[in-house]
């Protein structure tokens, strides 16, 4: 049986907990129709509105300390959030829920506080009556209750050791904790208020001055991001003693035998608790001291508006689980749709995210671009010079190897990356499309008693190493396009005995007694009306093919699952699950865990599928 306060009664009813603040909505919808209009003076409207703008405050702090290419130079752990500590901290919120129940229960009824039948607006008195109280009971009493969780074995494994257990401090951490936790924050966080209130200066002011102080100041400690410069306490010696730092918070959270304060590191001088390397490091990390250098860099864009906020700085809720079109991610369309129209005008590449694979910093870049925009003409040159200014940066700080995704090694953009390698040949950094292990995931998944294959977007760069890899096995290849000139520009690659079993087709119709369909290029509904019921659908198209038929099956885009000794992930690529990249990304792996030097760009070369398929699944990757 678990201690008293050790879990969450709601634990079990999920994103239901919401429910519990039913009665409140109701009280305000009713308030609402008896005024004919918005409440402004109701309690029950400033409880839910401060359950929100709380809420918004942690939310904030956490997508400031994730966007990366602001705040990589600074990060005090250089550790990645993975998918085990976002899970565990998913009911970070939970007390927010119990303290706005708590707050309901202290404006209604005979728990009714004195000074809150008429609450004015602001009442500056109220404001020093609560710093002072913060100072001197909040602050002893969260100080000692602290040291006690962690002075008492048995407090600490029951009651403290979950909150200690996520390795890299983030702005929801500071929310995660039992019950009882929750309840000696909300103690620590509601005197001063009560205090205030007892005195006859309370107001609805003060109420959110308060709270949202108190919010502000835990999320930026547990942001993982230094953001208070040294030279503000070398400036004023007495302010480090007054408020602590994002490091010095974390070496609590790591060391766990110093720097208990709440707020202010005073009472661990008193206490004799403060750890001597606080200001040291803060000046060191500050400075950069764990900005790495990646090895490898996968070079990302932006497929769609929605996909934009598929993105670790926007909701982690959304982007720890592969992406789908959601309902509540509606409302932040015109957001995101902003945001393009500045990338589009003034963004550069930027960092996404990042994880260690064998010690070593693997990095996702994202050029500030949409799907759609790489199909206007008058873009292609911009786009290509931001790529360019990725690998060239990427060679400046020393990566090893830079994997093109998707359009970014658009044949009629850059030629698969070869313009760039042509007009750098002394390019250090050696840049992969990764397409060769993507013709391989693709060629793998197709049964061995396969006969036949119809083949959409035959001429391209991976149908043609496709085309030619099959018919080398006596698979017969029915190639759909409409250039004749093209076909047999590749049939002639084949060695002449397996030529015969490359066919050109012009109409899908050819391909209505073929079950296995290779898709390189969008299918609409009417066009897979022509494949046979049964047939699956291996894709290489971007984006995938909507299914359309009952039916059929289909395949995803082709993927393959990172070693088990990746580190720090904590967030899905697209639609990939996690902990799984798409091929062109894992080839890019490849290419820098084999240490190869050769650039792989332009055409793929069909005698190293096997090659590069057999050294993913040395290194640890496996097919999906």
């Amino acid at each position: 049986m678990a201690p008293p306060l050790s879990s969450w009664p709601w634990a079990s009813l999920g994103i239901y907990k919401y429910f519990l603040l039913a009665p409140l909505v109701w009280k305000v919808a009713q308030e609402w129709t008896e005024q004919g209009g918005a409440p402004l003076g109701s309690r029950w409207l400033h409880l839910l509105l401060l359950f929100s703008a709380r809420g918004l405050t942690y939310q904030f702090w956490f997508s400031y300390s994730n966007m990366l290419f602001l705040t990589r130079r600074r990060r005090v752990v250089p550790d990645g959030v993975d998918f085990r500590q976002v899970d565990h901290e998913w009911d970070w919120d939970n007390f927010l829920v119990l303290q706005t129940l708590i707050g309901a229960a202290l404006v209604n009824g005979p728990l009714l506080l004195p000074g809150l039948e008429n609450l004015r607006v602001w009442d500056p008195r109220g404001l020093g009556i609560a710093l002072l109280l913060h100072v001197g009971f909040s602050e002893p009493v969260f100080y000692w209750a602290h040291r006690a969780l962690h002075g008492a074995p048995l407090f600490f494994s029951q009651y403290h050791a979950g909150h200690h257990s996520t390795p890299v401090t983030q702005p929801l951490t500071a929310g995660f904790g039992t019950p009882l936790e929750a309840l000696l924050l909300t103690l620590t966080m509601g005197v001063p208020l009560a205090g205030a209130f007892l005195m006859g200066a309370g107001s609805v002011g003060l109420v959110y001055v308060h709270l949202l102080t108190f919010d502000y100041l835990r999320s930026m400690g547990y942001s993982n991001v230094e953001v208070i410069s040294h030279r503000v306490f070398e400036a004023v010696p007495p302010l480090r003693y007054l408020l602590y730092t994002p490091t010095y918070l974390s070496l609590h959270h790591r060391e766990k035998d110093s720097n208990f304060c709440l707020f202010m590191p005073l009472f661990d001088l008193l206490g004799g608790t403060l750890n001597s390397k606080s200001w040291e490091l803060q000046k060191e990390i500050y400075q950069g001291k764990n900005d790495g250098v990646p090895e490898f860099v996968f070079l990302a864009h932006v497929v769609d508006i929605m996909s934009s906020m598929h993105v670790p700085f926007v909701l982690r809720s959304i982007s720890s689980v592969p992406f789908e079109n959601r309902l509540i991610l509606l409302p932040f369309w015109p957001v995101a749709l902003v945001y393009m129209l500045l990338m589009w005008c003034c963004s550069k590449t930027f960092l996404v995210s990042f994880y260690y694979l064998r010690g070593r910093l693997h990095q996702t870049w994202s050029v500030p671009r949409h799907g759609f925009q790489y199909f206007i003409p008058a873009a292609k040159e911009g786009i290509n010079r931001q790529i360019e200014l990725a690998i060239l940066r990427a060679d400046r700080m020393g990566v090893k190897v830079l994997s093109l995704a998707a359009l970014n090694k658009n044949e009629a953009l850059n030629g698969g990356g070869i313009l760039f390698v042509d007009k750098h040949p002394d390019l250090r950094v050696r840049v992969v499309h990764g397409n060769t292990l993507t013709a391989a995931v693709i060629l793998n998944e197709i049964p061995s008693n396969t006969k036949e294959v119809f083949l959409t977007g035959a001429t391209s760069k991976l149908g043609r190493a496709i085309a030619l890899y099959l018919c080398r096995k006596r698979i017969r290849v029915i190639m759909l396009t409409m250039s004749s000139e093209r076909f047999l520009k590749i049939q002639r690659e084949a060695p002449a005995e397996f030529q015969q079993y490359l066919v050109q087709v012009t109409k899908y119709q050819a391909a209505q007694n073929c079950k296995t369909w290779l898709v390189g290029k969008w299918l609409s509904p009417r066009e897979q009306r022509w494949a046979p019921p049964g047939t699956h659908f291996h894709q290489f198209v971007v984006p995938p093919i909507i299914g359309f038929r009952r039916d059929c099956t289909y395949g995803k885009l082709a993927a393959m699952r990172l070693p088990k000794d990746a580190q720090g992930l904590g967030s899905c690529e697209y639609t990939m699950e996690r902990g799984v990249v798409h091929a062109c990304h894992a080839g890019g792996v490849v290419h820098f865990l084999e240490g190869w030097q050769h650039h792989e760009v332009g055409a793929l070369d069909v005698d190293r599928i096997d090659v590069v398929w057999k050294a993913a699944l040395k290194h640890g990757l496996t097919p999906v």
